[in-house]
Formats: C-alpha cells, structure tokens, sequence
C-alpha cells in the first residue's frame, strides 16, 4: 500500500483544513516571511510567463496572485476542502475565470504533457510528503515545464533543531490570545514540553542520516482510522541541487526562508509585525538574508529552490 500518498490524502482532505491553511498567515509569523519570500521571488521572474501549474497549491496563495497578474494558472491538490477554499477565494478576488481547479496527487502527473506550462511551482513541501517517490515527483515536475520551475521541500537541517526544541513553534505565534487551537495548544502545553523534554542522540542522528520523519508509528495510526501528519523526507541542500541538475535544471539558487528570523525572540519577531514600516523593512532583509547560498539550509522548515529549464 501507499502510505505516504494515503495519509496525505487523509490529513489534507480533513474538513477544516481549508479554513486553517487559509489563515496561517494570520496565526503564525514563520509563515508571514515564508510567504512573503516567495512572493517577491515570483514577482520578480515573470517576464515571459503565461501558463502555470501550482502543484499542491492548498488554498490557492500563489495561484490566486499569479492569476492576479495575468497568468493562467492550474490549481493541483491532493485535497478537496482546500480546492473548495481557493476557489471560494479565487471568485473573490475576481479571477476565478484565470484559474483551472484539479483534484490529484502529484505522484500521478501523466495526464499532462511535456512542457505544457511556463512555470512549474509547488510550495510548502508537498514533494516531500510523497517518500519513497519525492525524486520522481521532482522529474515529473521539471517535464512539464517549459521555462522556470520554483519548489520548497522540507529541510533536513531546518528541522534537526525541531528534535531539540519542542517550543519551536511558540517563536513565532503572532498573537498567542487568538482562537486557533493549535495556537492555544502550544501555549498550554509550553512549560510541559520543557520540563518532558530530554535530547535523543539518536534520533537526531537518525534523521541527520536517513532524511525521515515519521514511518511505522504513522501507518499505524492510519490503519486505526486516525489522520497523522505526512511521512516527510527532508533534503540536504547539496542533494536536491543534484536532483534538479540531473533532470536539466540549469541556473539554480536555493534559499531558505526563515534563517534569519530562527535567531530573534517571539517578543521582537511580534513587534517588527505590527509596525508596518518596521514589518516591510524586515521582510525585505529577511529576503536578503535568507537567500544567501551559505544559510539556504537553515530556513525555518523549507529549503527553496528554483532554476531554468
């Protein structure tokens, strides 16, 4: 059985997800500067982009800004709820006409062609939830492409300090009183994951080797009838370069989103956000930073890369 691709299948298409992916820059700043990453990095290459495949596009934060910019953009998820909510965000913004709505996993893309789009994106690491088959996903996505291709996988040495930090998230919550739950949940649960805490040699040697979070313990939890979070594969920097090159990428940059942010405190990260002056010019260097090659792996959770085809 395809575990990988079933308990992605069953996480995503959870009825509420499509409202929490949509909020996530509300909720959490590592989103805020991830997001506004990418964004000035699309922004800046679409001289001569028409077409679009937004693989595991969620509820539409590229696609619905691509199609704001002229571009025709096909929407591909693995989950319904946030299909429905992109569209419902899509109409909206008025560009609901500009934007194709797919249903699949992108461990099946042979429906379409060589080629076929301008630019290939996914972000927020889909790839890496479709182990053993993130290196033919990757190939999948560079044939379809014509011109620019531009994907974030799970970084291996951003999450290596998540095994020695269980409050990692608590950094960067923006407002610790709103109503997420999971919010609430981090704040509750602070004091207790420190005083439970203890460092696992192993398991972070375990994943420095192996690149996998999750397996056995996951499929188990699926098989009695519960939803886990994804089986990941987190890549070293050098290693998906390598992949990208082998398929005939050309040019290609990585970066890391968050690297920078990884260094200051929740009480400085939550000041800059609400100070709009203060909030552009962070986001800004934050891109400055965090695309320099010698920090690219250590992003916040995702390692970014884009090249020509």
């Amino acid at each position: 059985m395809d575990y990988s691709r079933k308990i992605s299948e069953r996480l995503w298409n959870l009825p509420d997800k499509g409202e929490l992916e949509s909020r996530r820059e509300e909720t959490f700043i590592d989103d805020i500067i991830q997001k506004s990453h990418i964004e000035k990095e699309l922004l800046s290459h679409l001289d001569g982009i028409r077409t679009v495949f937004d693989g595991g596009a969620g509820c539409g934060r590229f696609s619905i800004l691509l199609a704001k910019h002229g571009c025709e953009v096909t929407h591909f998820d693995i989950s319904q709820p946030m299909i429905d909510k992109a569209r419902e965000l899509a109409e909206k913004e008025g560009v609901l006409d500009r934007i194709t709505f797919v249903k699949g996993a992108l461990e099946h893309l042979e429906a379409f062609r060589d080629s076929s789009f301008d630019m290939v994106i996914s972000f927020d690491a889909p790839v890496s939830y479709t182990y053993p088959n993130q290196e033919k996903v990757i190939a999948e996505l560079v044939r379809i492409c014509r011109k620019r291709i531009m994907i974030s996988v799970s970084s291996r040495l951003g999450y290596l300090p998540y095994l020695a930090n269980p409050i990692q998230k608590n950094q960067f919550i923006l407002d610790p009183d709103c109503g997420d739950l999971f919010v609430k949940w981090c704040v509750a649960n602070r004091a207790d994951a420190i005083e439970a805490f203890r460092f696992h040699r192993e398991a972070v040697g375990k994943l420095w080797e192996e690149g996998l979070m999750g397996g056995d313990e996951e499929i188990a939890e699926y098989e009695r009838g519960g939803a886990p979070w994804c089986i990941t594969y987190t890549f070293m920097p050098d290693e998906l370069e390598g992949i990208l090159k082998r398929n005939g990428v050309k040019n290609i940059e990585l970066a890391g989103p968050g690297a920078y942010a990884r260094t200051l405190p929740n009480e400085l990260l939550v000041k800059m956000m609400k100070n709009p002056g203060q909030r552009s010019d962070f986001l800004d260097f934050c891109h400055r930073f965090d695309s320099n090659p010698f920090v690219c792996g250590m992003g916040k959770d995702n390692l970014l890369a884009q090249g020509e085809v």
